[in-house]
């Protein structure tokens, strides 16, 4: 519930327009952020719900379903537990040369006391230390000819990651991975995780991509086929960065990442077109060979911007505004 709360607000979206956006009820959206699974609809439901938010937010819904599962798992228990100890026991005939009330005392003293030094060493511990962060992939200071990287990582299981500043899912083993869309020239990767106690580990990363090359020869295959309608084609631009973007052509996923500042991205489709941005304001179109502007003319996300063979300049203008 806490994860999802704050991915929504990182996308600065009310939980009302979150409702509006992934069609469930404003209601099972408050239960799923506090945690109140026994106020929601059978599992099966729950599940659909957590795939649709998961899509709206960007992230992996399996990765989202597997916490849920699990912190219901543990509240199952506790409540379990806590219905064993109300019902009525047999009492225990314990020999007195063996176990005494003053042993027994004793010793739950010591390891209440053992328990709480290594609780309080552990909140010492992680206010003294800064987080941990391990960056598997990609290598500084590489060259690439590609117009994406996958960034992939390790970093402590409750500590908040951010990439250029734009906040990234962590999943309940403290990996992540985040596929990134690189402008042409060098590219800075700033990588940094926080804990709750604010201890900040940062490192940067340099990528050289030279995929500028890859892109023309692209516009010109596409420029020959001007004259096939049956063919679309989509320029998304970011500026500033970075910025989460989910596209899909012809009902498939073909892209769902972060670009980051000045990022040039190109997608095809026979029929249609569906865009999906984390701010509408910085996401530029291009929509065969015509300039949209921003997807919206707020800061906030948008979702189901949908481009087809019957779009017009006047019409998609107009839908870019709604």
């Amino acid at each position: 519930g806490e994860k999802l709360k704050k991915l929504r607000s990182e996308k600065r979206m009310s939980i009302s327009e979150a409702s509006r956006f992934t069609r469930i009820q404003q209601t099972y959206l408050e239960y799923l952020e506090e945690d109140l699974w026994e106020k929601l609809p059978a599992d099966v439901y729950v599940k659909g719900f957590l795939r649709s938010y998961a899509d709206f937010l960007g992230v992996d819904g399996k990765i989202l379903i597997r916490l849920y599962e699990r912190e219901k798992g543990i509240k199952q228990n506790l409540n379990k537990d806590k219905k064993d100890k109300n019902k009525k026991r047999k009492p225990i005939n314990i020999s007195p040369f063996i176990f005494t009330p003053k042993k027994i005392l004793i010793s739950t003293i010591t390891i209440v006391i053992v328990l709480g030094l290594f609780l309080l060493y552990r909140e010492i511990n992680s206010f003294a230390n800064e987080p941990t962060l391990v960056i598997f992939n990609p290598q500084d200071n590489i060259q690439t000819a590609d117009s994406s990287i996958y960034v992939e990582g390790l970093t402590d299981k409750d500590s908040f990651l951010y990439i250029n500043g734009q906040s990234i899912f962590v999943g309940d083993d403290g990996r992540f991975k985040e596929k990134l869309t690189l402008q042409s020239g060098l590219n800075t990767i700033n990588v940094k995780a926080v804990n709750k106690f604010d201890k900040e580990t940062e490192k940067s990363l340099s990528i050289r991509s030279d995929y500028k090359g890859q892109e023309v020869i692209e516009n010109q295959e596409f420029s020959t086929d001007e004259n096939n309608s049956a063919e679309i084609k989509i320029d998304l631009r970011v500026d500033p960065g970075p910025v989460w973007l989910n596209v899909q052509a012809d009902g498939e996923t073909v892209f769902n990442g972060t670009m980051l500042s000045g990022a040039v991205q190109s997608f095809k489709a026979s029929s249609e077109i569906v865009i999906d941005s984390g701010r509408g304001d910085a996401t530029f179109v291009t929509f065969n060979g015509e300039d949209f502007g921003t997807l919206s003319k707020d800061a906030g996300a948008v979702k189901g911007v949908i481009f087809n063979l019957e779009t017009k300049l006047n019409e998609g203008n107009s839908q870019l505004n709604e």
